[in-house]
């Protein structure tokens, strides 16, 4: 495992994180809880030292078992990076929230289920650049990090749009985008940015949200609780249709999976990227990748097929 800084944070994270939506038991599916508890202790024995969630992940629940992992191995050295602005406590559905008295009774809530002191890096979620301001969460998070309950700040985006928009701020620590083999837009449109050097560049779904595995088809159903089945037939066709351009990528030495990390860990603005993993047959195919290559050959031919998405 090699360990990069995270931006101008003095954060010396693992180049491959723990993405921990997959464990939550809503994001992908149902889960057991002894092996999700399972693959977080081998991944921290593997070296990965960062650990990404979010209160909202199972309404807490991804937040709880890493509080109770790194509780009792009475790890205090982990980073631990979550995310807050949607407001599930109550009865009547989820919705966005960035009024400073929410955030502050958010953070206090994570800071319980992680069973933490203080977060490393706590991070807006998926909300727009317009709320972020109208609400002010830039002084609330600042007060927060005054008060010593959160080291860094960063922001989740979706959009490359509101990444920009945001970076134009110049506040935020970090900042959280997509960026895989088959959805390459931010190589395009971000990571040329003259701001993006004073930022921590977290890449997130790396495996393209499972489909860069290579084992799903159009046929292909999800649970219920997958929130890829609420996936639309045209988009599983344009991810399998690029999926299957990139089929090239594996062979004896190197899966699907693997070379869809190796793309993003061989890219020179990304800090670390975080895969969700599930179980630890998911983490021993991932941790391999950190000593595989994808050649010179291999990126041009990624790129000819990319020029054609973009």
């Amino acid at each position: 495992m090699k360990y990069n800084l995270l931006g101008k944070t003095d954060l010396n994270v693992s180049e491959i994180g723990f993405g921990t939506w997959a464990i939550s038991g809503e994001g992908y599916g149902p889960t057991d809880d002894k092996e999700s508890i399972l693959t977080l202790n081998k991944a921290l024995e593997n070296g990965i030292n960062f650990i990404d969630t979010a209160d909202s992940y199972g309404k807490g629940k991804s937040e709880e078992l890493i509080g109770k992992v790194l509780s009792e191995r009475k790890d205090k050295e982990t980073i631990v990076a979550t995310k807050f602005g949607w407001d599930f406590y109550k009865d009547d559905g989820i919705r966005g929230n960035l009024d400073s008295k929410f955030i502050e009774f958010a953070v206090v809530q994570s800071l319980k289920r992680l069973k933490r002191d203080w977060i490393d890096i706590y991070q807006i979620h998926s909300q727009t650049p317009g709320n972020i301001i109208k609400f002010e969460a830039i002084e609330t998070l600042e007060k927060l990090k005054k008060e010593g309950k959160i080291r860094y700040y960063g922001f989740s985006a979706n959009y490359i749009s509101d990444a920009i928009k945001l970076m134009e701020l110049r506040s935020f620590d970090t900042l959280q985008i997509p960026y895989n083999l088959v959805f390459p837009q931010a190589e395009k449109e971000l990571f040329k940015h003259k701001g993006i050097n004073s930022l921590g560049i977290i890449s997130r779904e790396p495996l393209a949200n499972g489909f860069l595995s290579g084992k799903y088809n159009i046929m292909s159903t999800f649970n219920k609780k997958d929130h890829r089945n609420g996936f639309s037939k045209e988009k599983k066709e344009e991810l399998l249709n690029r999926v299957g351009q990139l089929m090239f990528l594996q062979n004896d030495n190197r899966s699907l999976s693997q070379s869809a990390i190796c793309f993003c860990l061989q890219n020179e603005h990304a800090d670390i990227t975080i895969p969700g993993i599930k179980n630890t047959k998911q983490l021993d195919e991932i941790t391999l990748s950190c000593d595989l290559e994808i050649s010179y050959e291999e990126f041009s031919q990624i790129n000819t097929a990319q020029e054609n998405w973009i």
